[in-house]
């Protein structure tokens, strides 16, 4: 019996915390109404939109950038790979899997040593021709060998493109 009685003093207890009426926090209501009467923050004004200055395009005056203008009458200009040259040795590989190796000689009169993929080491001069884009060795100094390829310009023409081959640090 004092089991049971005690059973339903706990009991009681508990059922006083699960049923709530609002009234039964007034502390929370008037938080809420608090809260509720407060002003709300300002916005951020609005970012001002940056008034660009108009341009009015007018092309006909000016040389139209298809044209065939600056081509002659087989539709290329400038320079172009010489067909009926006989390729040199070292145009078979790609420029990037040469190497310089040395050079022989001094002043005027220096020859590269140039080692290429198939591991034997060339001679070059100024004035050969090495890589695949058609470059012609223009100068050769103890550190670099320079040389101008062509390469397509996408319009049916070639540009000539500087590009240099540094020896080789062991």
């Amino acid at each position: 019996m004092l089991l049971a009685g005690a059973m339903l003093i706990v009991l009681a207890g508990c059922g006083r915390g699960i049923t709530s009426t609002p009234g039964d926090a007034p502390n929370l209501d008037k938080w809420i109404a608090e809260v509720k009467a407060r002003p709300a923050p300002p916005l951020d004004p609005l970012p001002v939109m940056q008034q660009f200055e108009t341009f009015e395009y007018a092309a006909q005056g000016m040389r139209d950038p298809f044209s065939r203008a600056f081509r002659d009458e087989d539709g290329n200009s400038g320079p172009r790979p010489d067909s009926t040259r006989r390729k040199q040795t070292l145009e078979q590989f790609p420029l990037d899997s040469l190497d310089m190796v040395g050079t022989l000689g001094s002043g005027g009169s220096i020859v590269a040593l140039v080692m290429a993929p198939d591991k034997v080491t060339y001679r070059v001069r100024p004035g050969a021709y090495m890589g695949q884009s058609d470059g012609r060795v223009t100068a050769v100094h103890e550190d670099r060998i320079e040389l101008v390829e062509l390469v397509p310009d996408g319009a049916g023409g070639w540009l000539e493109r500087p590009s240099s081959v540094a020896l080789e640090d062991q």
